[in-house]
């Protein structure tokens, strides 16, 4: 039996691990901030040891290169939520199913640079896309679940959101891999 899907945000979420606020985060600073998130994605990722990319410090939480990949499929997935949102008539969004996708493609196993390469190129796809938003579609909607309705702005500020936290994780997953490793020696 699957698990059921965790809650999305709400429009007015605030983050106690990254402070991050929806409400008070306006799109044209988001498509500023996202702008960075490739860069940081990477700096982040490359200053963990090489040997301990692969590694997860526990079963259930991903190692580097998963959440690297995790990272670029949120910018991938979100550019075709949010040109749903604009094009279509409260569209349904799929889930990302981030677990089995890292599972059944194997995220771990993925060339780190090529990842990089692809996350960029993502983000710059996400901001295009944001780009061609017209003033009037930020209101526009979208659910997952019946009873979580979000906005057009909110997926952008959800997916900004996903690659700010993931980098800190990207940073804890990589202290632990390298506690781990020098705790073993």
């Amino acid at each position: 039996m699957a698990e059921p899907l965790p809650p999305l945000a709400g429009e007015h979420h605030v983050c106690p691990g990254c402070d991050m606020s929806y409400a008070t985060t306006a799109i044209p600073a988001a498509l500023a901030a996202l702008e960075q998130i490739p860069d940081q994605v990477r700096a982040a990722a490359l200053a963990v040891p090489e040997a301990v990319r692969r590694t997860r410090p526990e079963p259930q939480t991903w190692c580097v290169v998963e959440y690297v990949c995790h990272v670029r499929d949120v910018y991938a997935t979100y550019t075709i939520r949010l040109h749903r949102t604009r094009t279509e008539l409260r569209p349904s969004l799929e889930p990302m199913l981030n677990d089995m996708r890292a599972r059944r493609f194997r995220y771990a196993r993925r060339d780190l640079a090529a990842v990089l390469d692809e996350l960029a190129d993502n983000v710059q796809g996400f901001r295009d896309e944001i780009s061609r938003t017209a003033d009037a579609e930020w209101d526009r909607v979208a659910t997952r679940l019946p009873h979580e309705v979000r906005s057009a702005r909110w997926l952008v500020r959800q997916a900004l959101h996903e690659g700010r936290h993931h980098i800190r994780d990207i940073t804890a997953v990589g202290r632990a891999a390298v506690g781990s490793e020098t705790s073993d020696v």
